[in-house]
């Protein structure tokens, strides 16, 4: 099994190269969006960086799930994720650490989960096998919003 300190600095290399960014500008708790200033195209090549140094496969909206909140009440309500909504969130990404979006609920938080821990937590569930074997179902994803002017 792969340690948790090479999965960390393979991640680290694979948003050098997706994102052009300097190695120390990498934590845990680096946002991609706010912090390395990802965009909706990086998404993709971090998916495919990701599989191709880790010989996993990863199913579209798995890691980066698909923006569906827009009219979505049962999910949102007045730009607060609803206990519905985090239901749906926890069973879209059981590898993730919800701990500040089920204290603040804010829909905002949302695209605040997305950091290189995230990355890393994912990985690490995907090499234990835990990872879907197809697409997401709708009716158990929750959006990643796509930054603002995009």
């Amino acid at each position: 099994m792969t340690s948790a300190a090479d999965i960390s600095a393979r991640v680290a290399d694979v948003l050098v190269h997706a994102l052009g960014v300097d190695e120390d500008e990498i934590t845990p708790s680096t946002t991609l969006l706010e912090d390395l200033g990802a965009e909706s195209i990086d998404f993709l090549d971090i998916v495919f960086r990701l599989e191709r140094e880790f010989q996993i496969k990863i199913p579209r909206g798995e890691l980066f799930i698909e923006p569906i909140f827009q009219g979505e009440a049962e999910i949102v309500q007045d730009g607060r994720v609803t206990a519905e909504g985090l239901l749906a969130l926890r069973s879209q990404m059981p590898y993730a650490d919800l701990s500040e979006l089920e204290r603040h609920q804010r829909l905002g938080a949302v695209t605040e989960l997305f950091t290189v821990d995230l990355l890393v937590r994912y990985v690490t569930w995907k090499l234990r096998g835990e990872g879907a074997t197809g697409g997401c179902d709708r009716a158990t994803v929750l959006a990643f919003p796509a930054p603002i002017g995009h």
